[in-house]
């Protein structure tokens, strides 16, 4: 809730900026995000799936244009973001023994969780033809928690908010390209472990220990519409739009 908050109020804070200054606007969108990682557990390259997420996933970015051709943005992002291991059971998380009953069977684990983040970017191009490349950092704020556990056909799942298993703040690096119509393509890299080394506990009843995965740091490549207030505007006074609305 208290994302849902902040969006808000930088929207009420931007859309302000905006009416006294051409060169600050608002600018939001949505994104599509194929993300993969490389996790390493006890010793093991764990067998990794491509993730797919189209929910939920929300930017609110305040643009700052210093000239038609250089220019700053920020603002507040919500997404989701995790992993997926399809491996046997020794390797997805649980250190067992060959005398486990589950040992070596196929097992899939889902690990995500809802991140609020706070970019800061720089951006070269055309911005009046909305033609431009940019790259920045991130902090994401880790607030709600999912894991998944597929095995013998059934699912077993829990959620939790601000959870240990992951690591509360994690930086990234982002790059990406916008073309003219709001089309944005970016590729991102988490520079820390999704997951968080020094849990300890329990999953689904088993005994885990957190510190034997080596690595989890995700990327991802998004696709994206981002528009600003302005191309709005201009798309909701084109001829070709009165011309479809009133068929």
């Amino acid at each position: 809730m208290k994302g849902y908050t902040l969006t808000l109020l930088l929207s009420v804070a931007a859309i302000t900026l905006e009416a006294q200054n051409k060169h600050i606007y608002l600018s939001s969108g949505s994104e599509v995000i194929f993300s993969g990682t490389n996790v390493a557990f006890n010793g093991t390259n764990t067998h990794n799936n491509i993730r797919f997420t189209l929910f939920f996933h929300t930017q609110q970015l305040i643009n700052f244009d210093l000239t038609n051709n250089i220019g700053l943005y920020t603002g507040l992002a919500i997404r989701n973001v995790g992993l997926i291991m399809e491996d046997l059971y020794q390797n997805v998380g649980y250190n067992v023994y060959n005398t486990h009953p589950d040992f070596n069977k196929n097992t899939k684990i889902k690990h995500r969780s809802y991140s609020l983040g706070f970019p800061l970017a720089i951006k070269l191009g055309s911005f009046d033809k909305n033609y431009f490349f940019y790259a920045g950092g991130e902090y994401e704020w880790m607030f709600h928690y999912k894991q998944k556990k597929f095995i013998d056909g059934a699912k077993y799942k829990f959620t939790e908010w601000t959870s240990d298993r992951v690591n509360p703040w994690i930086p990234s690096l982002f790059t990406g390209i916008q073309f003219p119509g709001g089309f944005n393509l970016k590729f991102k890299y988490y520079l820390d472990d999704f997951l968080n080394k020094d849990f300890t506990g329990q999953d689904f009843g088993e005994d885990v220990d957190y510190s034997l995965f080596e690595s989890s740091n995700i990327w991802y490549i998004s696709l994206s519409v981002i528009l600003n207030r302005r191309q709005i505007q201009k798309m909701m006074e084109s001829d070709s739009f009165h011309m479809t609305a009133y068929r």
